[in-house]
């Protein structure tokens, strides 16, 4: 494929293309044909990557203190983000791969492809400086943002939960998402937790992770006033 079409899929056009071609270029590629690889830009895409996102924190999360800044940006700067990020802009058609990576299949490798996408925004920053940058970053985490800092001030009424029940020994403690809602944009989850078989509470939520949460919390309520 061109590359053309991965400008076309991350929203800008690169002047000097060897920056991108190189961000593409795995180690086990760059050893076979005596090239660059994009180690030492993943170095610096990742420092990139941690300012842009603790910039975006500070001016739009006021109400987080340090610390929970801090655990957000580390539970949105991380692989499973990364690649996310990836899969969603198709870059494993454009990863240059050696004989053994490709053999096994390493264009699905989330570890590659997560650290291919911090190269291509330390490219990005070499090429059209910090305003481009900042756009890419921020289009494709905000969502990720978004629901990690509805779940740094909870209280983890899972946990809670699980060691009130196994207070006298072993018990099965199940959730389940029994219901969802609304457009994919603002979607809400219905969650029911049980134990035993025994359903205890439902709880509702913007993503399942706090339907959940608020599921475990209504049956710590139920549990206190029995």
């Amino acid at each position: 494929m061109k590359i053309e079409e991965l400008e076309k899929n991350i929203g800008y056009s690169f002047h000097n293309k060897n920056l991108l071609y190189t961000a593409l270029t795995h180690t086990s590629y760059a050893y076979e044909n005596r090239q660059t690889s994009n180690e030492k830009l993943e170095f610096l895409g990742d420092s990139i990557l941690e300012f842009v996102s603790s910039k975006y924190l500070y001016e739009n999360y006021t109400h987080l203190n340090e610390g929970e800044m801090t655990k957000v940006r580390a539970s949105v700067v991380c692989e499973k983000s990364l690649y996310k990020v990836a899969i969603k802009h198709n870059f494993s058609d454009f990863l240059r791969l050696g004989k053994s990576e490709k053999v096994n299949q390493g264009n699905k490798s989330a570890s590659i492809l997560s650290d291919s996408v911090e190269a291509v925004i330390a490219a990005m920053y070499l090429d059209g400086g910090l305003k481009p940058v900042e756009t890419f970053i921020i289009e494709n985490l905000k969502e990720e943002i978004e629901i990690a800092s509805k779940n740094v001030g909870l209280k983890d009424y899972k946990t809670v939960l699980q060691e009130k029940l196994q207070e006298h020994g072993n018990v099965s403690i199940e959730y389940q998402i029994i219901k969802e809602t609304g457009p994919d944009h603002q979607k809400e989850f219905t969650a029911e937790v049980s134990c035993d078989g025994k359903k205890l509470a439902i709880g509702q939520g913007s993503s399942k992770k706090l339907a959940e949460m608020e599921a475990a919390r209504k049956a710590l309520e139920e549990l206190k006033e029995m």
